[in-house]
């Protein structure tokens, strides 16, 4: 079996890498000269726990390669994967498709015999049978299928996804192509993954409905935050509470700043207007959208609430600046709008993140950006958690306390037990409980 993935983003690098561990030859395209010299190099454009690793052994095992040369790659492939970027199009919310439609056109012009043409980007529904319809007028008489296969990775954890996947999702009505598709993933039969086999369309919908039912949920979550504080209620106890119920789950029941990152942001928007247009509108994916954005813009002032009003001339000390932890994606990241307010309020900010502070000086400025947690909360009136990341969670607190010039923290994402926060003299505000000290 031979691959190609067009494209060297987080899903076609995760998926490569993954699919030649399965024994699977795959060569990786991307018009990236530099990405692809790197990657030869075994220096990976993005940070994925383990992804170094996987990459350099299969690598070495002759499995997986790299290419600029997109006639190269998928001559005499197989199965060619479509994961190129899917951004959120200017002006009207809709998926950009503009790079899949290109890479289909080429594909076209360079596939040889039999080939499955897979869309593993996120792609609106009737994508599937657009590329088809490019393929077919550029090589009437060519002999392939296209096939839609959605990819369900979490950022820090995408490995493990799609190794250990809770299913597979594949939309083909062309037997060919669905025997293709079985011998890829055969590896998982072996650990008894259900293999959904359903139409093209059906497919799209999963990915869209899939991505827009979790940003439900964590909206949902943030809201009865809200008003857990305003009642006297403890939302961890709620969420716990409410996810042992099998019918809910506990997954995606954490409050914070609001979702970011590469596909939540721009899914919901795409669906919500994906819906407009068939004149079928989501009303409720609509209000997670609004609420959402509202949502992460309303932090910077829990911020200068718990700094007594105001920051202006104060120094605030930000840990975390990606939009989840075991990652350096700054997409639609809660610190995009969270910086620039507190800045604009008359704020010092300094910042650390462990690894997204190379892309996050590309979009915030006037940023002092440090080595370490402790160097970020050095002298500053109060700390905030943005992002996660296990080694906030152990912070020395008497260190904490001796560093900031007030005890004052602003934990946004819960991290902190405020029983021992209150024992250690903090002003505590956080999300969904109690805050302590005013």
């Amino acid at each position: 079996m031979r691959v190609a993935m067009i494209g060297t983003g987080y899903v076609g690098l995760v998926s490569g890498a993954c699919f030649s561990e399965f024994g699977t030859d795959v060569i990786c395209v991307d018009k990236d000269v530099e990405k692809i010299a790197r990657l030869e190099d075994g220096i990976m454009p993005i940070y994925e726990p383990g992804l170094d690793v996987l990459v350099e052994n299969n690598v070495k095992a002759g499995r997986l390669t790299f290419t600029t040369d997109l006639k190269v790659g998928v001559k005499d492939a197989d199965a060619v994967f479509i994961a190129v970027g899917t951004p959120t199009r200017r002006g009207d919310g809709h998926a950009d498709l503009s790079y899949v439609y290109a890479a289909a056109e080429e594909i076209a012009e360079a596939m040889d015999g039999f080939t499955v043409i897979v869309t593993k980007s996120t792609v609106p529904v009737g994508t599937g049978r657009e590329v088809e319809r490019i393929i077919r007028e550029k090589r009437p008489d060519a002999e392939f299928a296209v096939v839609s296969n959605p990819e369900f990775l979490r950022e820090g954890s995408a490995i493990g996804d799609f190794m250990r996947p809770d299913r597979v999702v594949i939309g083909t009505s062309d037997e060919r192509a669905r025997e293709v598709m079985s011998d890829l993933y055969r590896p998982l039969y072996l650990i008894e993954t259900p293999i959904v086999f359903t139409s093209r369309e059906t497919s799209e919908m999963i990915k869209y409905a899939a991505n827009t039912f979790l940003a439900a949920k964590i909206t949902f979550i943030n809201e009865i935050a809200d008003l857990c504080e305003k009642v006297g209620a403890d939302v961890h106890d709620v969420a716990r509470g409410i996810g042992l119920d099998g019918r809910i789950g506990k997954k995606f029941l954490h409050p914070g700043p609001g979702y970011g990152g590469s596909c939540f942001p721009k899914d919901t928007l795409a669906l919500v207007r994906t819906a407009q247009e068939y004149d079928s509108p989501l009303r409720i994916i609509e209000t997670v959208v609004n609420v959402n954005t509202a949502r992460k813009k309303a932090m910077a002032n829990r911020i200068v609430s718990a700094c007594g009003g105001s920051v202006a001339g104060k120094t605030i000390g930000i840990l975390g600046l990606a939009f989840k932890p075991n990652t350096d994606d700054m997409r639609d990241a809660p610190s995009l709008d969270i910086v620039p307010a507190l800045i604009a309020a008359g704020a010092t900010v300094k910042a650390y993140d462990p690894e997204a502070m190379e892309e996050a000086k590309k979009l915030l400025e006037g940023v002092s950006y440090c080595e370490n947690a402790y160097e970020t909360i050095d002298g500053a009136d109060a700390m905030v958690v943005l992002t996660e990341w296990n080694e906030f969670r152990g912070m020395d607190l008497d260190r904490v306390k001796d560093a900031l010039k007030h005890p004052t923290v602003v934990d946004l994402r819960n991290v902190y037990d405020p029983a021992e926060m209150a024992e250690n003299g903090f002003r505590y505000s956080c999300v969904g409980r109690a805050s302590i000290g005013g």
